[in-house]
């Protein structure tokens, strides 16, 4: 039986403990004419002084921003998941800002934003779950493979901390 054929278009990187170190290993690595658009969402506290996309940005070969309300997601950019803010993705692949309960601990939620993900991109998703210290992002790599798209977690034995990848697994 022929496997359907996708095309990704867009990349979801979930992660907490440790997973800016592997983020800036990660995003300098897309080259120039990255063909998808990539979501960031890491547990991190709101601040005001928040460097994380100007660090990336300058890091990186494509463009780097925190997401915003009614956006729509565009090729080839970065997009990090503003601090204390659920990040949703709508039908017509615009984002949503929630400030809704906090969900294991923690807003921005990796699986609020892998799910309603894979409601909208199905099979042309990728996840990826990096490195963390609580279950967030399970339950949305659980979406995106019932999707049929694709998941990636990060090895154990390299994560800083490995209850998230191992949840996922």
């Amino acid at each position: 039986m022929d496997k359907e054929k996708t095309e990704q278009e867009l990349v979801i990187i979930g992660g907490s403990t440790g997973s800016v170190k592997m983020l800036m290993q990660i995003i300098p690595q897309l080259p120039e004419n990255y063909p998808l658009a990539v979501v960031v969402v890491t547990h991190r506290k709101p601040s005001s002084e928040d460097v994380m996309a100007s660090v990336l940005q300058i890091r990186s070969k494509i463009r780097v921003k925190e997401a915003e309300s009614n956006e729509l997601i565009q090729a080839g950019t970065v997009y990090l998941a503003p601090a204390d803010y659920h990040l949703l993705i709508e039908e017509d692949k615009s984002f949503v800002l929630d400030f809704s309960e906090k969900i294991n601990h923690s807003r921005p939620s990796i699986d609020v934003t892998m799910i309603s993900a894979a409601h909208v991109y199905k099979n042309n998703l990728c996840g990826v779950l990096l490195t963390g210290a609580n279950e967030d992002g399970a339950q949305g790599m659980k979406a995106i493979k019932a999707a049929g798209g694709y998941t990636i977690v990060q090895d154990l034995e390299s994560a800083e901390v490995a209850i998230m990848p191992k949840t996922a697994t």
